[in-house]
Formats: C-alpha cells, sequence, structure tokens
C-alpha cells in the first residue's frame, strides 16, 4: 500500500528514563535524538510526511522544570540537527498553538521553516503545543472571522494547521498506550494505528519496519468494499 505519511506520537521517555533510575529529562534528551534517528528511516524509505507529537497543549501541567527543560533542549538542539538535516533535503514546520509558547521559541520556529522552506525530500512537521481539539477550535475561529456561512469537509481543512500535508497514513505510538491522546484528531479520521510496547527512546529500525509490514498487510477501504 502506499504509504506517504507517518505520524509518531512518542510515549515512554520519562518511563525508559526511570527504569535505568536516570532522571526523566535524561529520556527527553535520548528521545529528541531518537527523531532525527527515525527521520531518516522514514527518508530511506521514501516517506514523505513525517509528523512528531513534540509537546501537547495538555504536557503544560507536568513539573515546570520539566517543561523548561522541553523547550530548551528544542532551542539548543534545532541548530544541531539543522546542520545534518538540511544535507539530507529536510523540511522543517512546526504547528500547533506555537505562539503561545514564548517568543524566543516562536521565532527559532520560524527561522527554521525559512532555512528549509526549499527542502523537499522529506517534511518533518514538529506538533509543538499541539491538541486535536484546539486545532478544531482554532479552525472554527477562523472561519468566523472570515464571515463564511457555509463550509463543507474540504474547505473547513483549509483552515488547520497545516492542510498541505496530507492524513497520517499511519500512526505509530511507543510505550504500549492504546489512544490517540488528542492527537490529529481531524486528520485521524481513516489512519492505520500501531501500537508498540517499546519506549521511545528504544524505537529502532527494526520496529519501524514491522509497523510499516503491519501496516501493508491490512486493507484500507475507507467505509467501501474491496
Amino acid at each position: 500500500m502506499s504509504l506517504t505519511h507517518i505520524a509518531f506520537i512518542m510515549d515512554g521517555n520519562g518511563r525508559w528514563a526511570r527504569k535505568r533510575h536516570k532522571p526523566r529529562v535524561e529520556g527527553h534528551l535520548r528521545g529528541a535524538y531518537k527523531i532525527e534517528e527515525v527521520v531518516q528511516w522514514c527518508a530511506e524509505r521514501n516517506v514523505k510526511y513525517t509528523t512528531f507529537f513534540a509537546f501537547s497543549t495538555e504536557n503544560w501541567k507536568r513539573p515546570k522544570s520539566e517543561v523548561d527543560f522541553i523547550f530548551n533542549l528544542l532551542i539548543n538542539k534545532i541548530s544541531e540537527f539543522y546542520e545534518r538535516m538540511n544535507k539530507q533535503g529536510v523540511r522543517l514546520i512546526f504547528t500547533g498553538r506555537v505562539k503561545e509558547i514564548s517568543t524566543r521559541v516562536y521565532k527559532i520556529c520560524k527561522e527554521y521553516e525559512e532555512k528549509t522552506r526549499n527542502n523537499s525530500r522529506i517534511i518533518v512537521n514538529m506538533a509543538l503545543n499541539y491538541g486535536g481539539k484546539a486545532e478544531i477550535v482554532d479552525a472554527v475561529k477562523k472561519i468566523i472571522e472570515k464571515g463564511i456561512k457555509e463550509v463543507d469537509e474540504k474547505s473547513f481543512r483549509n483552515f488547520l494547521y497545516a492542510p498541505e500535508i496530507p492524513d497520517p497514513d499511519l500512526i505509530i505510538r511507543t510505550s504500549g498506550e492504546m489512544r490517540l491522546s488528542n492527537f490529529l484528531i481531524w486528520q485521524a479520521a481513516y489512519s492505520e494505528l500501531y501500537f508498540t510496547d517499546v519506549y521511545w527512546p528504544d524505537f529502532s529500525e527494526a520496529d519501524l519496519d514491522e509497523a510499516i509490514k503491519d501496516f501493508n498487510a491490512r486493507q484500507r477501504r475507507f467505509g467501501g468494499i474491496k
């Protein structure tokens, strides 16, 4: 089957660290480097789009020290990742309520979107301060502000954060949890879901191939009959 877009719910960083008697932030650090590896593996398999659930609108409930570490990690590592990803033709975009994080984070995200905008080998969408319900609410607000009286599914899509990105064919969640957790609620309507017990920092190339193999064995009917 055609596999154009894979989305990842990167779960289990904290549990990975706790299992090794390390601080939770060590798990986030390892998880950040895992993103780069997974992007490379997907590009090698001709996947054109990847989305990573980097920080949810609900993650603000976590301890402030952990939240601060995650955003400082983003700021400190993005330039390091950029040098390597840019050579591989990676385009970076950031979706979610990014402006609400901080002016500093927002400016950095926009800077690297601009730096990579001409790359086309693979599009990497980082969902940052993202919530599926929030995205739908924000889309409705845009429609109201424009005074639009009628919409259908096709026109509504134009008001989502990244309407140019096709819906994910496959959503992979690590760590054994079996739910979407408010991720891509609109876009995931017909996505295939794959759950693995592996914690995100341990997710391997073999795990990715196993998920793709499972995907290829399924029949996608989109409500119809084959």
